[in-house]
């Protein structure tokens, strides 16, 4: 992670000897880069949900390319709560299937959230509305 602790899979938030009961459901949102201003409004974003997305009982994780440093510092200056994951090869971002936008210059602005039993439970793709990842993040939480 950008803290250069841990390492994350989805297991991590798997309950103990698999049971589903004691699982976490987690959202995970790719953006293009930290310190862009669509990349910027986004993590505070999902910052500032951030304690409605916990007493939902799930937890936030932001991937990106920039490096493991790069996302330290920036995770330290916005004062974000959550992990961000550091994917600089994209082998994650391929993993996911994610296309890249606008004619292929711009990596894909994707939300998942992926339910206690590891199935994708909403997918939500859009470059120009970083909020709205938030919302719609929330809206499937909620029908978990």
């Amino acid at each position: 992670d950008s803290d250069g602790r841990e390492k994350y899979s989805l297991a991590n938030f798997k309950g103990p000897l698999g049971i589903e009961a004691l699982s976490k459901p987690v959202v995970v949102f790719f953006y293009g880069g930290q310190g862009s201003p669509s990349c910027t409004k986004e993590a505070e974003a999902f910052a500032e949900a951030y304690p409605e997305i916990k007493a939902m009982g799930a937890e936030v994780l932001g991937i990106s390319r920039d490096s493991q440093e790069f996302s330290q510092e920036w995770k330290a200056e916005k004062g974000l709560p959550f992990p961000l994951l550091s994917d600089e090869d994209g082998a994650v971002r391929e993993g996911f299937g994610i296309q890249k936008d606008l004619f292929g210059l711009l990596d894909g602005r994707e939300t998942y959230v992926i339910g206690k039993d590891g199935k994708i439970a909403m997918k939500f793709n859009d470059q120009f509305a970083p909020e709205k990842h938030v919302d719609k993040a929330i809206a499937a939480l909620a029908d978990l």
